[in-house]
């Protein structure tokens, strides 16, 4: 009878895909085969896994590697570094691929929203959340990368989770458009960035359960005013700052900060404001829980009609239709 145990590994190492290993990126990790309980070294820390040596595992019917869990942070780093050459690797599964995104963005993005950010790192890291929305912004465009990237979609409320799944909903949406690749980076930044002003209200506020007073409504929304402010000082392009700082206007002109409407909303920025509302209203909160993708959809239609673009929203139900996620 066979085990149905998974194969033991020590918790000093973990287990890859060699195909993850992009030839001639030099990595500060040292890569490992298992031999049976032994694990022998097979390409040393500061070298270049070269294209050789994975054409040979591929060969070999090798499947996995190993790295020594002390060296995680290098190999976090080494995928960070890389994410677009992987993203883009058509002989990765799409499905790790869409993990390794997933994965490796969450970690970007929890470190931009950390409300303790010393100043002198602000620009680094908005520098690694830059890399990530210029490596990642193209794989968006394979229809098949919404469906594998969903089941990571987290329904617990965090400003970084939402974030990142308003950027996933975003750019999916924005590829069905005719976009080139700068306008998908700099509103696919934007769509990132949105709420990085809610790192400025208190979260006592963010996460109370009870109704917000009329203070504390109005503190919440100076969030995309505090967004913007907060990256005044980077290089960041105008379409970026409006979906900062647009997110939360409305089709009737009855949104905020300035009330515009209409055609005065950039279309991008119309997308991103369904993204945002649809996540939100699918993720457990403190003073609402999660609804069903399909209720969302519903209550957008009809308590929404005025405040959304209804063009943009059929588009974005029929995204998420072809990936199965209603």
């Amino acid at each position: 009878m066979q085990s149905s145990q998974q194969p033991w590994i020590p918790a000093s190492f973990f287990p890859v895909s060699p195909l993850i290993l992009v030839p001639e990126a030099l990595g500060d990790f040292s890569v490992y085969l298992r031999q049976g309980r032994e694990f022998v070294l097979y390409s040393r820390s500061g070298e270049k896994f070269t294209q050789h040596q994975r054409v040979k595992l591929f060969e070999s019917g090798v499947d996995e590697v190993y790295v020594q869990t002390v060296e995680k942070p290098c190999f976090d780093e080494y995928l960070e570094e890389n994410l677009g050459d992987i993203l883009g690797d058509e002989s990765l599964p799409v499905e790790e691929r869409s993990r390794l995104f997933y994965d490796t963005s969450a970690g970007v993005i929890r470190d931009a929203f950390n409300e303790k950010l010393p100043p002198r790192l602000v620009e680094e890291k908005f520098n690694r959340v830059r890399a990530v929305v210029r490596q990642s912004t193209a794989f968006f465009r394979d229809e098949r990368a919404l469906r594998t990237v969903a089941p990571f979609i987290h329904h617990d409320y965090k400003s970084y989770t939402h974030s990142l799944q308003v950027f996933v909903y975003s750019v999916s949406l924005l590829a069905t458009f005719e976009l080139d690749e700068e306008e998908m980076y700099e509103y696919g930044l934007g769509a990132m960035l949105h709420d990085i002003g809610k790192t400025r209200i208190p979260s006592k506020i963010l996460n109370k359960r009870g109704a917000l007073t009329r203070e504390e409504r109005t503190l919440v929304q100076t969030h995309s005013v505090q967004g913007v402010a907060m990256c005044a000082g980077l290089d960041i392009s105008q379409r970026t700052f409006n979906s900062i700082l647009f997110h939360h206007e409305r089709m009737d002109g009855k949104g905020y900060p300035s009330g515009i409407g209409g055609e005065d909303i950039p279309l991008a920025v119309r997308c991103i404001t369904i993204a945002d509302i649809y996540d939100a209203l699918t993720s457990n909160r403190p003073y609402a829980p999660a609804m069903r993708p399909y209720d969302a959809l519903i209550l957008m239609r009809n308590e929404m009609a005025t405040a959304i673009d209804l063009e943009a929203y059929k588009r974005f139900i029929k995204l998420l239709s072809g990936a199965n996620m209603v």
